[in-house]
């Protein structure tokens, strides 16, 4: 008898691929929904052409699966039009949500942001810390954090929803690239002369995919998994590609007014030209926090175990050196 499938949103980037590769090596039937213009490259897919913000195409992707991981969102710090994130990131939560319900699906594993854990002046964030809209910033986090509020809504009306919270992961198959695999590129192509003083919790993007599976597995309906690693200090991060790659890290550090002043003024060019800001100014914003977590919950109630930054940090460099090689053939 044929499996029941398992759908997986946003398999074309770069979490929804590694999390499509996991379940294919674990046995499951993989059904993607992807934008018509969208590939899944190297994975064994059900490719399914559909639109987060069109009902009547999820409905179509979710019949007969059994589980849903929804991972694709807007993942964009700077947009000008930001409306779209929310339509995107919190319309099309509760759509997908909507429809998967209305099928009868049995786990939705929905994949949130460390931007939505609470942070506490001087210590770490975890799920238990109380946040709100008010501390989101920018249109990506507030979205995100409104995405959630919808999961969360539809666990308690008894839907079988759990909640991850990635950090920030590297890796291979980072193909836009995103926002923190941009960092290991502008290091690798000489393009991060300075730094500012901020901090990330950097996981293996491999193992938030596991941890996206602990979660579909292990995980209590309406409880969050904080999916992350180490925490390290940008400059400390740049240390680690330095001794990664042989090359010289940055050591001059950017005062962080100097960043703001940079970020509000790209940005403001961004918003009359239309082309997307070197240094978008939420991207500014959020550096101000260290997004210092701790991922001790999913660790004693799901068995996650993830491996040292290093290795991520590691993974990421070859693929792109990799990358970089073949977009230059």
């Amino acid at each position: 008898m044929p499996c029941k499938p398992t759908l997986v949103t946003g398999a074309s980037g770069f979490v929804g691929w590694h999390v499509a590769r996991l379940l294919i090596e674990r046995g499951h039937c993989v059904r993607a929904l992807v934008r018509p213009a969208s590939v899944v490259p190297e994975l064994d897919v059900e490719r399914f052409a559909g639109d987060l913000r069109d009902p009547a195409s999820l409905e179509r992707a979710v019949a007969g699966c059994r589980l849903v991981f929804h991972v694709a969102a807007d993942y964009r710090l700077w947009s000008r039009s930001p409306g779209e994130l929310y339509r995107s990131n919190v319309d099309g939560t509760r759509n997908m949500l909507t429809a998967a319900r209305a099928a009868g699906v049995e786990r939705f594993v929905y994949t949130s942001t460390v931007g939505c854990i609470g942070i506490p002046t001087g210590g770490l964030g975890d799920e238990d810390q109380p946040v709100s809209l008010a501390h989101m910033a920018g249109a990506y986090k507030r979205s995100k954090f409104l995405a959630e509020q919808a999961a969360l809504e539809f666990a308690r009306s008894g839907f079988p929803v759990v909640i991850v919270n990635p950090t920030a992961p590297m890796g291979d198959h980072d193909f836009k690239p995103t926002p923190t695999g941009q960092i290991v590129l502008d290091f690798l192509n000489g393009a991060m002369p300075m730094f500012i003083d901020t901090g990330l919790n950097v996981v293996g993007v491999r193992d938030v995919a596991m941890g996206h599976l602990l979660a579909c597995e292990k995980g209590c309906v309406g409880e969050r998994y904080i999916l992350g690693s180490e925490n390290l200090t940008l400059g400390e991060i740049l240390g680690e590609l330095a001794k990664i790659t042989g090359m010289k890290a940055p050591t001059l550090q950017l005062p962080y007014f100097l960043a703001w002043s940079a970020g509000l003024a790209t940005t403001a060019w961004a918003d009359l030209t239309g082309t997307p800001p070197r240094i978008p100014f939420e991207a500014v914003r959020m550096a101000k926090t260290k997004m210092w977590v701790s991922h001790a919950k999913a660790a004693q109630a799901l068995g996650y175990a993830p491996a040292p930054a290093y290795h991520a940090l590691a993974e990421a460099v070859a693929w792109f050196q990799c990358w970089r090689k073949q977009r230059a053939a």
